[in-house]
């Protein structure tokens, strides 16, 4: 889903902090944010929670891009040339998949490829892989202007979210449901970024204390 053609590279934050955890943001634009400033998205706004809860963490290594689907982020890792493990991975993905009206079957099969890559770059960890589900922007002025209609949009983004809920929790994997409060955004125009159609940098803030309360308690 891709509103405009901001589509930052975002392969280049390479953790050399010593004495900090590292990590591994993996997603779309819901992870690089979109109309947000960098230092206002969902992965540095973590890292800032996660610091000042005393859990020091070095600046995030991103791998995503606007618009990507499952299958796109997938092919983006190979070539990246990330390498090594890190303490921990987020990913967030399948809003692409979804406004392209691609299946949920296929959608499954590479979710799970992508849960596995997760796991494998948290040097196989579970307990240090962390989801997060897919928001909900059927609520965004954008879709309101849009010739989508905004309950079947709210359908769809449930039905994925079950998908990945469902692998996620059977592999014993830390899910973190921000869809409800996403659907904030259609009474609180400053959930919206300024295109009108990605999560402001407030709406992150949100999505990072709930993902930061469940990794310090993982690495208590």
């Amino acid at each position: 889903m891709n509103r405009n053609t901001n589509t930052n590279d975002t392969t280049l934050n390479v953790n050399k902090e010593k004495g900090k955890l590292s990590y591994l943001a993996l997603g779309d634009s819901y992870t690089i944010g979109e109309s947000v400033e960098t230092a206002l998205n969902f992965p540095n706004q973590l890292v800032a929670q996660l610091s000042g809860n005393g859990l020091a963490v070095a600046a995030p290594r991103i791998i995503a891009r606007t618009g990507w689907t499952t299958s796109e982020l997938t092919s983006a890792i190979g070539s990246s040339g990330v390498a090594g493990k890190f303490n921990f991975v987020t990913l967030l993905i399948g809003v692409n998949n979804q406004y392209r009206g691609e299946s949920l079957e296929a959608y499954r099969k590479e979710f799970k490829q992508l849960l596995q890559t997760a796991i494998d770059f948290a040097n196989n960890d579970k307990a240090h892989v962390f989801v997060i589900s897919i928001p909900d922007w059927s609520v965004t002025p954008f879709a309101q202007t849009s010739d989508r209609d905004q309950a079947a949009i709210s359908t769809e983004i449930n039905a994925f979210n079950a998908v990945n809920r469902q692998e996620t929790l059977a592999l014993g994997i830390t899910y973190i449901d921000i869809t409800p409060a996403s659907r904030m955004a259609a009474t609180d125009t400053t959930l919206v970024a300024s295109d009108g159609l990605h999560p402001s940098a407030k709406m992150y803030k949100d999505w990072a204390v709930n993902t930061a309360a469940a990794i310090l308690d993982a690495f208590k």
